[in-house]
């Protein structure tokens, strides 16, 4: 029987700014930063200071709970910079780039024949272990442990996202041996969640899970839930399937971090695809292809629903996938404020002027990053359950976090769960709150409670 899971609940935001599906080119990285905190939890210890030469492949840091998860540099060149913030918190490990690609050497390692241990020593050593998550808590892969199943999501639903089938086309062979790797380090089997389109490689212990419905489908937390969920105690692994390409690149002996990345928003001159290279500066990434404008724009370090609005002094996150640009609308205004109804008007309910005329669906809508409301009282409407496609009471796990009831926590379903599975709670939510940061907290503070 095939395995397909098919997803009502959720909410497509049809975006100005999608990207086309053709190539532009980036500059090359100048200066790459590696910042620990792209990982949940992550203690790192330095191993280089500034001045040190380095080369793709080479150590930068670790991790002090597991040493042997180690950071690695993308390009070869110089440590230039460890920037630190309150308290000598690491920042960032900023590399000047020397543009010769000079790369470690790296054994080729077929995880078809060889044994666990190999290949884990191999992802460990060529710094591809970081792209495995674990649940609960979605902090990096214990390396000593083996995961009931693992997980991959080859499906990208958010908004202007790139498109699995074009990150994957000329990589097929660096895909298997990825899906190879990580078949050979689970203890059940992989499971791959996408698009019945979408082609996946016939490898020993790896599954294809048909994945139908609006955004978050792609998530691969809702599919662990609509497919397998997790019981206390059990513990499973998840890669998006872009990293599980350069899982396959490391294993085939070729020292290449490089990402394929949407460049898009209502705010990018010629929205597409860009090849770029894992750490680089936004400001690389966007240079020459933003509107030069007189309001304010927000740069956004992923998707429009759960990335960081780093500005043009981020840099690409170690997983990213897409830098996104929109308004800021800080400077706009408003006869009678937000709540004028028009044409123009964006309603999750499908009410006002454009749902009245049936052109919610069909346009394409320039949304800028205001909040249009203020903080107020949980409102319980209905409106989180209808974007929310998981066995979870979101409202009722959201209080529950709040007041710190572990015991309800558990009930309700707190193991499952990540803050991107409340991005859309958040943006449909009437009183304002900031979901995802309460559940991010509360999986912290969860976690070092269990410990």
């Amino acid at each position: 029987m095939a395995n397909v899971i098919k997803l009502k609940k959720g909410l497509n935001i049809n975006l100005e700014g999608t990207p086309e599906e053709k190539f532009v080119s980036v500059k090359e990285a100048k200066k790459v930063t590696l910042v620990p905190d792209d990982f949940v939890m992550c203690t790192p210890k330095i191993v280089l200071k500034a001045g040190d030469a380095v080369k793709a492949g080479d150590e930068v840091f670790h991790d002090k709970q597991y040493p042997e998860i180690k950071f690695v540099s993308p390009v070869s060149g110089t440590l230039e910079e460890v920037v630190r913030g309150d308290r000598r918190k690491v920042l960032g490990i900023v590399i000047s780039n020397d543009g010769k690609g000079t790369s470690a050497k790296l054994p080729v390692v077929d995880p078809k024949t060889a044994t666990v241990d190999e290949v884990k020593q191999a992802m460990l050593d060529g710094g591809v272990w970081p792209f495995l998550t674990q649940r609960p808590y979605g902090v990096l892969a214990n390396p000593s442990l083996r995961p009931r199943d693992i997980f991959v999501t080859a499906l990208n639903t958010a908004p202007l996202t790139p498109s699995f089938d074009l990150i994957v086309k000329g990589q097929e062979a660096d895909f298997e041996t990825g899906l190879a790797a990580l078949a050979k380090l689970s203890a059940g089997k992989v499971y791959v969640g996408a698009a019945a389109s979408t082609a996946i490689p016939a490898v020993a212990g790896v599954e294809k899970v048909t994945v139908e419905g609006p955004h978050p489908a792609g998530n691969v937390g809702v599919q662990i839930n609509n497919f397998k969920p997790i019981n206390k105690g059990e513990i499973v692994w998840t890669a998006n399937a872009q990293d599980v390409i350069v899982i396959g690149r490391i294993l085939n002996g070729k020292c290449d971090f490089s990402r394929i990345i949407t460049i898009a928003g209502s705010e990018v001159v010629a929205p597409a695809y860009a090849k770029v290279q894992a750490g680089d500066s936004l400001a690389n990434i966007l240079d020459g292809k933003v509107k030069h404008v007189e309001y304010k724009q927000r740069v956004i370090n992923g998707d429009v629903l759960t990335g960081v609005a780093t500005g043009l002094a981020g840099s690409l996150n170690f997983k990213g996938q897409t830098v996104t640009v929109i308004p800021e609308g800080d400077t706009t205004d408003e006869i009678f404020g937000w709540i004028t109804p028009g044409l123009t008007r964006y309603s999750t309910s499908n009410t006002g002027l454009a749902g009245l005329f049936g052109l919610f669906k069909s346009k394409k809508w320039k949304l800028d990053a205001r909040l249009k409301g203020g903080p107020r009282a949980l409102i319980v409407s209905g409106d989180w359950e209808r974007v929310f496609p998981m066995d979870i009471y979101p409202e009722h796990l959201y209080k529950a976090v709040l007041a710190y009831d572990i015991d309800k926590m558990e009930q309700l379903g707190i193991y499952e769960v990540l803050p991107e599975d409340f991005a859309l709670c958040e943006f449909v939510d009437v009183s304002k709150n900031p979901v995802q940061q309460v559940i991010a907290d509360g999986l912290v503070k969860l976690r070092k409670e269990m410990e």
